[in-house]
């Protein structure tokens, strides 16, 4: 039995292989396959993918892009997740900023350098017009150190998933002054190049088994009161979350996607320069 390692953010998109490993869909295919939380999210990913730690990862596509152009040998082989991510601009419950103009000059928490809340923050300040070079950072790790450096007052502001924050903001412990969607699919499937070389052909029969699932994830029977239950959020903003999340229907991503996406990341700031896409992803 083939045994593998798969990583992820514990949140709702990632229910999906949940719902498959507790069936033990993978093990009837000879496959072991195991999960692991990822709370610091992508740049915590594209360091274990790059130690041999994790073999797949469930990453932020801008994340795995850049980190594969700096050396990272993994390839994408599909979206998972293909509508945008709406990071929230949250600042603590106690902020003197009141609105997005005001996070100019401040300080940013992101979970570490390459991560999705540091890539996006970058995003959100090209959009506003603000000198990137210019932008300060706080190391947080994850999500609970953004809630730490924002209540003591160490980062102005923090960006994360919207829904995921919406109870923190809903209690009170953050303040959200806006949203800025990923102009970009938002999750991507990434590979280890050696367990792709080894055994391209378990890799397959899994990316099959996951997205048998998320074609019929919205059909199941009160998946948003599961989901609801679970993450701790309120039905109606799952039910929202629902209605604008489109996984992946089984399509390899294409070298045209990745060129248009590294091509707003290239004027984002986000990258230098772009590569030859094909040197980003592998066909199964």
């Amino acid at each position: 039995m083939l045994s593998l390692k798969v990583g992820g953010v514990p949140e709702h998109f990632n229910y999906p292989w949940y719902i498959t490993l507790k069936n033990k869909e993978y093990t009837k295919q000879d496959i072991n396959l195991r999960w692991q939380d990822f709370p610091g999210g992508t740049g915590a990913m594209c360091k274990a993918l790059r130690e041999g730690e994790i073999d797949i990862a469930i990453v932020l596509t801008e994340g795995i892009i850049k980190d594969i152009i700096n050396g990272n040998p993994s390839k994408i082989i599909q979206t998972f997740v293909k509508s945008p991510l709406i990071w929230g601009i949250h600042v603590g419950a106690n902020s003197k900023f009141k609105n997005i103009d005001d996070l100019e000059n401040a300080t940013v928490a992101i979970s570490r350098f390459g991560s999705g809340s540091h890539l996006m923050a970058i995003v959100n300040a090209y959009n506003n017009g603000w000198d990137l070079s210019k932008l300060k950072f706080k190391v947080v790790k994850n999500l609970q150190g953004g809630i730490d450096a924002l209540t003591n007052g160490e980062a102005d502001y923090f960006m994360w998933e919207h829904f995921t924050t919406k109870p923190l903001v809903d209690e009170g412990t953050f303040r959200r002054l806006g949203d800025c969607p990923t102009p970009w699919p938002c999750f991507v499937v990434a590979i280890r190049d050696e367990v792709l070389k080894n055994h391209p052909e378990k890799i397959k029969q899994v990316l099959d088994i996951i997205n048998n699932c998320t074609t019929d994830f919205k059909q199941i029977d009160d998946i948003d009161k599961t989901l609801s239950i679970r993450y701790e959020q309120q039905l109606e903003d799952i039910q929202k979350w629902l209605s604008i999340t489109e996984w992946n229907d089984g399509n390899p991503i294409t070298e045209d996607l990745l060129t248009d996406i590294q091509n707003k990341m290239v004027g984002f700031n986000v990258i230098e320069e772009k590569i030859n896409s094909e040197k980003l992803i592998k066909i199964l």
